[in-house]
């Protein structure tokens, strides 16, 4: 079958049903593998090392698994298929909205403690609605548009492969005691493997989906070259940027985490406040992002093959 068109059906899927909850799901599975494997490795000494080990274990067996699996069209379809998260990630959003609408903060800050790491006992509504976008506006990246690529570099055993470095990371990426070392490997690599996905989604797509949905465009440009380099993560501020300047809202300040609060850099001007239909229009960014993302990455694929073809032919 066609590689694209197993792709768009894929993407469809994902559209339509979002994650298969009642289905076994890859990245379940990786996740038991990453902590099997850290039971094993965690107590060795030399913990960067064999965080490292853990990294390249946990790689090579999910490529050469999906390697084989993607033989077998009807399960390599479905592993596509779970790899977006467009869907999942808009319902989550749509959760937090609907609560919002009917003024339960206390259950929305219970909704919001799904999405995010932060504390999220006393946030107030404008926290609750910050929470909300800057966790879609981050997630576009590593939720949509960087799996979107690598599947269109290397089909399903690369895509798998960064869903893999995904989970590593919000697993054993951490900068505490325990993980320190340990994770080093994680997060470095999953730094990388962002770094592209991060910059076309926050400098190209996101700007050119608040073109088609008349969004503030020129403000999405502007506020991504002047803000996407205001945060901890060196992937994480160029989408929140390209949305904040888009819809006029301003990401970051106050945060707790664990009982700690910090000041984050402020990304965005803060033109208005927040209200609940930004996380709808937010949302909305999401899809179309994602939509422009698989054309724009099909046409590229095209091109590619139409040269190849042709320099073969020649």
């Amino acid at each position: 079958m066609e590689f694209l068109f197993k792709i768009y059906i894929a993407y469809i899927l994902d559209l339509i049903l979002g994650d298969p909850y009642r289905i076994p799901h890859p990245v379940q599975i990786i996740g038991k593998l990453i902590s099997f494997l850290e039971k094993k490795l965690i107590n060795f000494p030399n913990k960067r090392f064999y965080g490292g080990v853990l990294n390249i274990l946990v790689l090579s067996i999910t490529f050469i698994v999906c390697y084989f699996l993607q033989k077998i069209i009807f399960i390599e379809i479905y592993l596509m298929y779970t790899i977006f998260s467009t869907r999942c990630l808009a319902n989550e959003g749509n959760k937090v909205y609907k609560i919002l609408k009917e003024d339960n903060i206390v259950k929305a800050r219970k909704e919001l403690s799904y999405l995010v790491s932060r504390d999220t006992e006393n946030l107030q509504k404008e926290d609750i609605i910050r929470s909300t976008m800057e966790t879609i506006s981050e997630n576009t990246v590593d939720g949509v548009i960087a799996p979107m690529l690598f599947m269109f570099i290397g089909g399903l055993p690369l895509a798998m492969v960064y869903k893999a470095i995904n989970t590593m990371d919000s697993m054993l990426g951490y900068k505490n005691e325990k993980y320190k070392d340990f994770g080093y490997f994680s997060a470095k690599i999953d730094d990388w493997a962002n770094f592209i996905p991060a910059r076309i989604t926050g400098g190209l797509l996101i700007p050119i989906a608040c073109f088609f949905l008349k969004y503030d465009f020129k403000n999405s440009f502007m506020v991504f070259f002047r803000d996407r380099l205001n945060h901890s993560s060196p992937n994480s501020a160029h989408s929140e940027a390209a949305v904040a300047g888009a819809l006029g809202v301003q990401f970051g300040g106050k945060t707790t985490y664990f009982g700690k609060e910090y000041e984050k850099p402020t990304i965005g001007d803060k033109k208005k406040e927040f209200q609940e239909e930004d996380i709808k229009k937010n949302i909305k960014i999401l899809y179309v992002t994602s939509f422009i993302g698989l054309l724009i990455f099909s046409l590229f694929w095209e091109l590619i093959m139409y040269l190849w073809w042709w320099k073969v032919r020649v």
